[in-house]
């Protein structure tokens, strides 16, 4: 009989971006190699990635510091408004904020994302097959890391609005066998000198 085992996702952000999204900026460059040495020594199977260019990019230059791992491709992993919300589900005193922020998007984006999102849950979380523990990078955007932090923690479906990455930090949540998914750190930005940290938030957030 096939037993499970651990897996231990490390999520991050996607480095600084230029304006126009098609690109890393030198700071961002910078935060993915920095991140990639960090990461040097963790046992990592695999680093999935989205589709966009900056994702693409980031887990190219993380990669680039890691011994042999596979990059995997996933438009799962990529950059789409996971949940949207029903109006009754949402605070009152902001429900009009919220939801005037999620009909900015494209009708597209906000279709297909549900369905990305539940493939990301499905592919990317829980325990693994087998004996041996499995530690994963998956490399992403905001929006998915507000999403897989708010389900680790069991928490309202609306509740990914409001959980915000820094680009180029470090999240870590544990899948164990028979106990609930365990976030072991979130937002880390420990790996950056100050001057790389919190890009991606507006300035009075920068601490």
């Amino acid at each position: 009989m096939t037993g499970t085992a651990d897996r231990y996702l490390y999520l991050t952000r996607h480095g600084e971006a230029s304006s126009d999204e098609t690109e890393l900026t030198a700071a961002g460059r910078r935060q993915a190699a920095l991140l990639g040495e960090r990461l040097r020594g963790v046992p990592l199977s695999a680093v999935h990635h989205g589709p966009l260019a900056r994702a693409e990019q980031t887990a190219r230059l993380i990669g680039d510091r890691l011994d042999g791992v596979p990059l995997r491709r996933s438009a799962a992993a990529g950059d789409y408004i996971p949940y949207l919300p029903a109006r009754e589900e949402l605070p009152a005193e902001t429900a009009d904020a919220m939801l005037g922020f999620l009909n900015g998007f494209p009708a597209e984006e906000r279709e297909q994302g549900p369905g990305l999102a539940a493939a990301a849950l499905a592919g990317f979380t829980g325990p693994v097959a087998g004996t041996e523990p499995r530690h994963e990078l998956l490399v992403t955007h905001n929006f998915l890391v507000g999403w897989l932090v708010r389900a680790a923690l069991d928490a309202p479906k609306w509740r990914w609005l409001g959980i915000n990455h820094a680009n180029a930090a470090l999240t870590v949540i544990r899948y164990a066998p028979g106990r609930p998914p365990a976030v072991l750190l979130f937002n880390d930005t420990g790996h950056l000198p100050a001057e790389l940290r919190w890009t991606g938030f507006p300035p009075e957030l920068h601490v």
